[in-house]
């Protein structure tokens, strides 16, 4: 299975993919390293990335799922996916992939992005991800998860969501 974590910056895409991975001994990626460097750039000037600039991104995060996904591996990836179009990009043709949808709101969300360190996305963007977002709706095979508790109770929602046994450490079945 190739696992996306999914939701706005901040709402623990990237700890509980990490997590998720560990519990099923497989490879994590961060969606945010397969950004271009200008597309940080923008970020970090405070800019909102358009639908053009998120292209390459995807398609960068799309072969890497690819990759595994051939090789018969399981993996974890962190990716925003604010929207549906989005998604359904990170989904097309990838049979094994799932993609679950964190949500977490904006108050919560902007209290943790301002005691994020390190991270190139300014608070000042928040608000341009959840004017973005389009959350999950059916038909679309993504399950919303409450980002709320601890990392690991919050994974073990992802886990049940899509269908592993919370707080699971082998290697699920490719």
């Amino acid at each position: 299975m190739i696992l996306v974590v999914a939701g706005v910056a901040g709402s623990g895409k990237t700890t509980i993919g990490r997590l998720i991975a560990g519990r099923m001994h497989c490879e994590f990626a961060d969606g945010d390293a397969f950004h271009p460097k200008a597309n940080i750039e923008k970020m970090e000037a405070g800019i909102p990335l358009t639908d053009e600039d998120r292209g390459p991104w995807l398609r960068a995060i799309v072969a890497w799922m690819d990759a595994r996904a051939a090789a018969g591996e399981s993996a974890v990836v962190a990716c925003s996916a604010l929207r549906r179009a989005y998604r359904d990009a990170l989904l097309s043709g990838a049979a094994r992939a799932r993609m679950v949808f964190l949500v977490v709101p904006l108050g919560d969300d902007e209290v943790r992005v301002a005691h994020r360190a390190g991270h190139f996305f300014p608070q000042a963007l928040l608000q341009s991800q959840f004017a973005a977002l389009e959350l999950p709706e059916p038909p679309e095979p993504v399950p919303l998860v409450p980002a709320v508790g601890t990392p690991e109770q919050t994974a073990d929602r992802v886990m049940e969501a899509v269908g592993l046994q919370p707080g699971r450490t082998d290697t699920p079945t490719p």
